[in-house]
């Protein structure tokens, strides 16, 4: 039998371990979410952060944390938002952007999950990080298409400044307190829902009466 104390110490490091994993799993979930906002942004942080030594990346993720991706994600990320300020072309972006949050989202979220074994990493990246970018892009995409049909476009641009407060709120609260950054996206993607079901009843023709009847 081992010894109570030897025992003990086991159950903590244990304990230690999985809160590490939890942690990182929801840093990079929640870093995921902001990406289904803005692809690049959420990633220039990422960048950023690593640049600095204030956030770490696996080692085989090491380059974002280099002053070219900083320089490229810099570039990319205003000119993703200067392009979403146009309307029409935002909607055009929209078609690549669902793919490609999916894409950033993997990343970013298998980049942050340092403390995390490979396999649970890898599925938890992909199908939690890059899942949750894809239906937050999704929604934000099903919203400015309705938004250019009811307002001609006109409100894209608040929908546009909303976005861009959303992924930099969601990447900073990431870094901060996962969990809550992910309960504001869960919040946001059933508002969003239930709003656009409302629309689209609202927008549905009603039956026509039967006269035989009354």
């Amino acid at each position: 039998m081992g010894h109570p104390l030897g025992r003990s110490q086991n159950v903590a490091c244990l304990v230690h371990f999985m809160s590490d994993v939890a942690l990182s799993i929801a840093l990079g979930i929640g870093l995921a979410a902001a990406t289904g906002f803005r692809v690049f942004l959420p990633m220039l942080i990422v960048s950023a952060g690593a640049y600095t030594g204030h956030l770490p990346l696996g080692d085989s993720f090491a380059w974002l944390g280099t002053p070219s991706a900083l320089t490229m994600l810099s570039v990319a990320t205003i000119v993703e938002i200067l392009a979403y300020c146009i309307p029409g072309l935002d909607n055009l972006l929209d078609t690549l952007a669902t793919p490609a949050a999916f894409i950033a989202g993997t990343i970013v979220s298998a980049a942050v999950m340092t403390d995390v074994p490979p396999m649970v990493k890898w599925t938890a990246a992909v199908i939690a990080g890059g899942g949750i970018a894809g239906v937050t892009q999704g929604v934000t995409a099903t919203l400015r298409a309705h938004s250019t049909i009811w307002t001609g476009g006109l409100g894209n641009l608040a929908l546009s400044a909303a976005e861009l407060g959303g992924a930099l709120l969601v990447s900073f609260l990431a870094l901060a307190a996962p969990a809550a950054a992910i309960a504001l996206v869960v919040l946001f993607l059933w508002i969003a829902i239930r709003l656009l079901r409302r629309l689209l009843l609202g927008a549905r023709p009603s039956a026509p009466k039967d006269d035989r009847f009354g």
